[in-house]
């Protein structure tokens, strides 16, 4: 009994199996006068029964401990579930010694017991054991122990899985619905599904959680304003307002009034009291679109405002708290900005605490087509029109363009192209000068390169000759050639310069 107590304490010390059997290994030994013990387990897989722990045998004499189901008698024993006793192993020819342990003894003095280890009807492995021969021992009474505890075992092996089992399945949960969410947040105001705007999407997430300020960069055209949009209103202030300020539209005159509003007579025109835009935003978001154009006087009180949490009106004393979440946005380098002493430094750092990068529709092309699908759905509904398809010569011009407008350049260019087609279908010609290619509009170059150079020298030659009323001197220095060259180029080119004198 103090035995079994022994080993059901060593068996709920841990999880893994490998350090609990150790100790029951040893327990054993110190109560059977056993010199070695095994634990063997079945691998479903590859069908191999291999040795997890053992005591009183080397490293790679417990690496040599491995069988197929019916093998030697450990193999037999797992295939069958039934015990088995050997009184001396060098009178039993399925006794195998795979690990070796034994060549250096006298094989007709070890015993050898070995019973199944079960889950349920299950075999999973085996608990084996040597022990010197002695006829007064009763192997019943050593058997009886052995499948008592290789019972306790498989308890705590099958405790053990079903822990890991139920700890994959969360593990798996967790990555699907991690998965699950990744796929279900996209912002419904922004198209895009390539890889650069699924992070935007991922951080979009992440601060829309938070109140933290956030400064969304980008050239202009990409969507600023969308992203802030998105933060808004899949936060827990989407039920408050949403304010936008333009700070480049603004006359510098104005700018600090819209924001903080002012007092009944604080300038000529002030006829009431009027509320600014951080009031008009309390509870809600404040968008400050192009923050970059703010002049030096307006960032000081915005500085105010984003550390303290307050703010005056113009022409009052009074100070108003501002519970309002802030985001900016600007297309310009900031950096460069606070470089040339336009831009206040420790502004930048309180409007970047968490900046959002919006890559430019010429780095993310895959969605330029589902941009254009998009653009003509909206605008067949907008002016009642019926284009099903864009023509491929008008895909492989949208896809070969660099887009220096971006997303709203595209949608401009969709909206033209539905505008002027009949036939319910954007070709190349419906979409502006900017895209269309030699091969679409038909103005493949027919000069050689020679040609073409030979050309634009002799339109170079002609320029210089006017300007100079005829001077080949005049006109080869303003070249950058000397005179001699002039005048070989004006003999390769057949040009006349007295054409180019002025008559008095």
């Amino acid at each position: 009994m103090s035995l079994l107590f022994n080993i059901s304490q060593a068996l709920d010390q841990s999880l893994d199996i490998r350090e609990v059997v150790g100790p029951t290994l040893e327990a054993l030994a110190e109560h059977m006068g056993m010199s070695r013990g095994t634990l063997t387990l079945l691998n479903r897989q590859s069908g191999e029964i291999a040795i997890e722990v053992a005591h009183g045998l080397s490293v790679s004499q417990k690496r040599k401990g491995k069988y197929r189901l019916g093998e030697g008698i450990t193999g037999k024993v797992v295939e069958t579930g039934k015990p088995a006793v050997i009184p001396r192993i060098s009178d039993n020819p399925l006794f195998l010694d795979r690990t070796g342990a034994r060549k250096r003894l006298k094989k007709a003095d070890i015993s050898f017991l070995c019973v199944p280890i079960k889950i349920g009807k299950e075999v999973v492995g085996a608990l084996s054991v040597d022990r010197l021969f002695d006829k007064t021992v009763s192997f019943e009474e050593d058997i009886r122990l052995l499948a008592t505890i290789a019972s306790m075992i498989a308890q705590a092996v099958r405790l053990r899985q079903t822990i890991q089992e139920e700890r994959q399945r969360l593990m798996d949960e967790n990555l699907r619905l991690r998965e699950e969410l990744k796929d279900r947040f996209h912002p419904s105001n922004i198209i895009g599904n390539s890889r650069e705007m699924q992070d935007v999407f991922a951080l979009i997430e992440q601060v829309s959680r938070v109140d933290t300020s956030v400064l969304v960069r980008g050239e202009s055209g990409t969507g600023k304003e969308l992203v802030a949009n998105a933060i808004h209103y899949h936060s827990h202030r989407a039920d408050g307002p949403f304010v936008k300020v333009n700070c480049s539209a603004l006359p510098e005159t104005v700018i600090e009034s819209e924001l903080f509003g002012h007092e009944k007579g604080a300038f000529t025109g002030a006829t009431t009291t009027r509320k600014g835009r951080f009031e008009l935003a309390s509870g809600g978001t404040i968008f400050l679109d192009e923050i970059g154009d703010l002049s030096p006087a307006t960032q000081i009180k915005l500085l105010r405002v984003l550390q303290e949490k307050e703010f005056e009106r113009v022409g009052g004393t009074k100070s108003l708290r501002a519970n309002v979440r802030v985001i900016t946005a600007t297309n310009r380098d900031l950096e460069q900005l606070i470089e040339a002493g336009k831009f206040r430094e420790d502004l930048y750092y309180r409007i970047n605490v968490f900046p959002i990068h919006i890559p430019p529709l010429r780095k993310r092309r895959t969605d330029i087509l589902l941009l254009a699908d998009y653009f003509v759905e909206k605008y067949n509904r907008i002016h009642n029109k019926t284009v099903r398809r864009i023509s491929t010569p008008a895909i492989d011009m949208l896809m070969s363009y660099h887009w220096p407008g971006n997303v709203r350049e595209l949608e401009n260019c969709i909206e033209r192209a539905a505008l002027l087609n009949r036939d319910n279908v954007i070709h190349g010609h419906h979409l502006p000068p900017s895209l269309q290619t030699a091969e679409a509009s038909g103005t493949r170059p027919t000069d050689t390169l020679e040609e073409a150079l030979n050309n634009f020298e002799r339109e170079l030659v002609v320029e210089a000759l006017k300007e100079s009323k005829g001077n080949k001197a005049r006109a080869a220095r303003r070249l950058g050639i000397t005179e001699r060259i002039m005048g070989l180029r004006v003999q390769k080119h057949r040009i006349d310069p007295r054409r180019f004198h002025t008559k008095k």
